[in-house]
C-alpha cells in the first residue's frame, strides 16, 4: 500500500501562483511514476502532469504546458506542482496518484490516490 497526502491548495486570483505538494508513504519503493490529476465540478477527472521516480522524465497536458511544472524530491518521497499564470478554468480538486508500471495519462492505470486539495482561481 502507498498512502498519499496532498497540500497547498487554496484561493488565488487569476494570474497568480500556487505550489501543491504530495507526500507518499508506505511501499514507496514500488512507485514508478507519480502524477497530478484534477477534477472540476461536473467534469471528469483529467490528467495534468506526471514525473518518473528515477530520471525525472515529465509529461504535461497541453492545457498546462508552459504554466505548470512538476518536480520531485525522492529523499522526501514528495512531488510538487508549481502552478503559475493560473486561470479560472484551472479551478478543480487536484489529486496525486502513483503507478508502479509505466507513465500514463489514463487515470485507470494508477494504483493509489490521495484525497485531493481544492484549488480555486477567481477572475
Amino acid at each position: 500500500q502507498v498512502q498519499l497526502v496532498e497540500s497547498g491548495g487554496g484561493l488565488v486570483q487569476a494570474g497568480g501562483s500556487l505550489r501543491l505538494s504530495c507526500a507518499a508513504s508506505g511501499r514507496t519503493f514500488s512507485i514508478y511514476a507519480m502524477a497530478w490529476f484534477r477534477q472540476a465540478p461536473g467534469k471528469e477527472r483529467e490528467f495534468v502532469a506526471v514525473i518518473t521516480r528515477t530520471g525525472g522524465s515529465t509529461t504535461y497536458a497541453d492545457s498546462v504546458k508552459g504554466r505548470f511544472t512538476i518536480s520531485r524530491d525522492n529523499a522526501k518521497n514528495t512531488i510538487y506542482l508549481q502552478m503559475n499564470s493560473l486561470k479560472p478554468e484551472d479551478t478543480a480538486v487536484y489529486s496525486c496518484a502513483t503507478t508502479g508500471t509505466a507513465v500514463s495519462m489514463i487515470r485507470g492505470n494508477y494504483d493509489y490516490w490521495g484525497q485531493g486539495t481544492q484549488v480555486t482561481v477567481s477572475s
